[in-house]
């Protein structure tokens, strides 16, 4: 089943893009979240290798089971052909109700039909405090006029 946009990119596509994926992670639900991927998608998320569907499903499962209240912001920042990069920023809670702000990049590459074939993830962890929190929409995808990383100074 195809998932627009298609590649190759154009920048309006490929912003597209980017949001369509912001918006799904912020649902918070792995099987819709793998859905966007290839059966045989294979990602690198920090130092942990994952390939396949039930092991894409499986890990989102674990990774929000520990970060709580996740609201996660993804800019545009380069596309050639069927590839994208992006910067991240997402913040969560912990169980002992500490907060974080985690920021990353992430190189995807995309099958014909618009679906990740694959993903490398770099991030990293800063503990924050509850007041400089920046995400603070309700839970579920980012509000239209919410702004994003560069107007936020991220």
């Amino acid at each position: 089943m195809p998932r627009p946009p298609l590649p190759p990119f154009d920048a309006a596509s490929a912003a597209i893009k980017v949001r369509l994926a912001e918006d799904a992670w912020n649902t918070r639900a792995p099987e819709q979240v793998a859905a966007a991927y290839t059966p045989d998608s294979q990602w690198r998320n920090r130092a942990e290798f994952v390939t396949g569907t039930p092991a894409i499903v499986a890990f989102l499962t674990a990774k929000w089971a520990r970060e709580r209240d996740y609201r996660l912001v993804k800019e545009l920042w380069a596309f050639e052909g069927a590839r994208i990069a992006v910067r991240f920023a997402y913040e969560y809670r912990d169980g002992a109700g500490d907060w974080f702000r985690a920021y990353g990049n992430e190189n995807w590459e995309f099958a014909p039909d618009g679906r990740m074939r694959r993903r490398i993830a770099s991030i990293n962890d800063l503990a924050i405090s509850e007041a400089d929190r920046l995400f603070r929409w309700p839970l579920g995808p980012r509000p239209v006029d919410h702004p994003g990383l560069t107007a936020l100074g991220l």
